[in-house]
């Protein structure tokens, strides 16, 4: 085959521009750092490099975002849950110290301070909020554990309480007559024989100062429909239950349902059929109606099932799924943390709080309370016994009458208010014991995303070298071959130059 110098040539410039396009490769390999520019370059490298890069973006959002988001939420779940734990252990302190007796009212009314700040601190610590959303109330993070102000214009709510026997208690109620209304100027005609004591049924509902509306409980066994009594009225309704003739006596004031001997038994004899799963046969469900609220108070819709009629007459339903037995993990709140990994964030108002929280309190302090009044009626009584003359003062009888009637009432309330102590350590401590299994269980969702994020930590970083080593460049490698070609070039460039002087003329 005959070559002409043409061909030569051709040739010639076809391998230079080879050596070209390698120069040009690695220089680019050299400038940018990486092995391809585009995908043709290498398409294997290519499709890795997507794999690589969607998996560490996972990662990174995981690692970088949605974890940190979780530590945040439950590091301020905890730090709330410490301080209820020890707003509550403060409180059992407190208890204690009115379960030992105190002899001066000054005592007494230390105490009686230092529960009614305990009780308005309780809850406000549950109102803690991460980013703006509150962390207790499952999914309603836009609306506050409790009532910031005065809800006067708040609209009407039916509340559902969904009790059981465990909830009918006896009490201990001292009737003082009219006792409460001596004053120097009328000392009244109580005799010492008016002052009793007696055990009331009753079931306390989660909120004082209901509407008068009468409300419905409902069990297994039938309904009962109490009577509406005022605390104010007239008759004496923990005295009126006693006779037996009502089945069961409503107090707005108080939030009590008080039963007679019937009411409580048939209350009593509900107990749940573990048979049937899906029907509560213990449930004893109270349905009653509250429009005002107070600062402090707990709002409903965060414990129970209710119902809201505003103004307008528009109806509003809150948790219906609390009325389904086997629905047990209502408003829960999980994150995504890793590849088919979610972990619980929130905890509940109620696996930490309860309203009988409040309402303990409530009642300790009213029951400090009587004890201070009645002291401060025996210590008017008695200046005013000093200050008669019995040889004299046809008066004076009637106040020792009406001392002797002080001084019984007065025991019978000490000793009412000492058995409150006691079982307020009781339900302090088990409330404490509540706090502490929420704040175990915070703590374990905590544990569990720390071992996440080292997990994480570890793939990215994997991630990251198996990326770097897929797409990145070896600096040195390129910056040998970039020399070689180079000198290939060179080295083309000048023996083209040389073929390429030679023609057929200089043989001739």
């Amino acid at each position: 085959m005959r070559i002409t110098n043409k061909i030569i040539q051709n040739n010639a410039m076809s391998n230079i521009n080879i050596n070209k396009q390698l120069e040009d490769k690695y220089n680019t390999q050299m400038s940018t750092g990486a092995k391809i520019s585009r995908p043709s370059d290498d398409p294997v490298i290519a499709i890795r490099a997507l794999r690589l890069r969607t998996n560490l973006s996972q990662v990174t959002q995981y690692y970088e975002k949605n974890v940190p988001d979780a530590t945040s939420w439950l590091k301020v779940t905890e730090a709330s849950i410490s301080t209820t734990v020890d707003v509550l252990t403060e409180m059992n302190k407190q208890c204690v110290k009115g379960s030992v007796g105190y002899d001066t009212a000054q005592d007494r009314q230390k105490i009686l301070e230092s529960l009614q700040a305990l009780r308005d601190e309780i809850y406000s610590t549950g109102d803690a909020d991460y980013a703006g959303r509150y962390v207790f109330t499952g999914y309603r993070t836009d609306l506050s554990l409790s009532f910031a102000t005065d809800a006067k214009k708040a609209p009407s709510y039916k509340i559902t309480e969904q009790l059981s026997r465990a909830n009918v208690e006896d009490i201990t109620y001292v009737d003082v007559a009219d006792l409460d209304k001596v004053t120097t100027s009328d000392i009244g005609t109580t005799m010492e024989s008016q002052v009793s004591q007696n055990t009331i049924h009753r079931i306390r509902l989660a909120y004082d100062n209901c509407d008068e509306t009468a409300p419905v409980i409902n069990y297994s066994g039938g309904s009962i429909a109490p009577q509406v009594m005022s605390i104010n009225g007239t008759d004496d309704p923990y005295m009126e239950i006693t006779k037996g003739t009502a089945e069961a006596i409503f107090i707005p004031e108080t939030g009590e349902i008080l039963l007679n001997d019937a009411s409580y038994a048939a209350l009593q004899a509900t107990i749940d059929d573990v048979a049937t799963q899906d029907v509560d046969e213990g449930e004893i469900a109270i349905t009653y109606e509250k429009s005002k609220f107070v600062a402090g108070d707990l709002r409903p819709e965060h414990f129970y099932y209710c119902e809201t009629t505003d103004k307008d007459g528009t109806v509003k339903k809150y948790n219906e799924e609390f009325l389904d037995p086997l629905n047990v993990n209502a408003q829960i709140i999980n994150y995504d943390v890793g590849y088919n990994q979610t972990v619980r964030v929130n905890t509940l108002a109620k696996e930490v709080y309860t309203l009988d929280m409040g309402r303990d309190v409530d009642e300790l302090v009213t029951s400090i309370q009587n004890v201070i009044d009645m002291e401060a009626k025996i210590s008017d009584l008695k200046a005013l016994l000093k200050r008669s003359d019995s040889t004299t003062d046809p008066t004076a009888t009637q106040v020792q009458e009406r001392l002797d009637a002080a001084n019984k009432a007065g025991d019978m309330l000490k000793d009412k208010m000492q058995k409150d102590f006691e079982k307020g350590i009781t339900k302090t401590q088990a409330y404490i014991d509540r706090a502490n299994v929420a704040l175990t269980a915070t703590g374990n969702r905590q544990a569990r995303v720390d071992l996440v994020a080292n997990r994480l930590s570890a793939q990215q970083t994997s991630f990251k070298e198996l990326t770097s080593d897929n797409e990145d460049a070896d600096i040195t490698e390129v910056a040998i071959n970039l020399s070689s070609v180079e000198l290939s070039y060179q080295a083309a460039l000048m023996a083209t130059g040389k073929i390429a002087q030679t023609t057929l003329l200089n043989y001739l």
